[in-house]
């Protein structure tokens, strides 16, 4: 349906077969997403950061999901990027910014990361003023989950980051 035009100028992300519709950015959504974009483009550089750009589920779960997280840092830049997107595995790093979705993000957006193999997942937690970080991926989930207040630090690519700086 998406390939035929069908949802032309809307936007949405395939999750489990539903499609979930992508709705504007609030204020503080969108100002941090600009804050995190910037952080993560001097750390690893344009080329390697995406913004809500699709990646590659697991191989089982491709049919039914597409997953765009509000960012992603690419493994490496890879010339075959321009046929394919990226699988799971090929990133080090996806965030999801939530403001009204964190319950979503942090539960079901998680578990379809790990499945696809990212191998560390952040929520950005804005009502919560928090930085929920997810690592030590096994088996398809991760076996640590830090809950950082926007009083920490927060490592990524070796500098460390606070994520006050995160947070509008």
């Amino acid at each position: 349906m998406l390939d035929a035009g069908l949802f032309a100028g809307q936007r949405f992300e395939l999750i489990d077969g539903d499609l979930i519709d992508k709705m504007g950015q609030n204020p503080p959504h969108s100002y941090s997403l600009s804050l995190l974009l910037a952080c993560l483009v001097k750390i690893f550089g344009v080329e390697r950061v995406r913004m809500q750009q699709p990646s590659e589920a697991a191989p089982a779960e491709r049919e039914r999901s597409l997953p765009e997280p509000d960012l992603a840092v690419l493994a490496e830049v890879k010339d075959e990027y321009r046929r394919r997107h990226p699988r799971g595995d090929e990133l080090l790093l996806a965030i999801e910014v939530a403001d009204t979705t964190v319950r979503y993000d942090a539960t079901t957006k998680r578990d379809l990361s790990a499945r696809a193999g990212v191998p560390e997942y952040w929520v950005l937690d804005i009502p919560g003023r928090r930085l929920i970080v997810h690592r030590g991926l096994m088996q398809g989930q991760f076996e640590q989950i830090d809950t950082l207040p926007e009083s920490a630090v927060v490592s990524a690519g070796g500098m460390q980051i606070p994520v006050s700086e995160l947070l509008p």
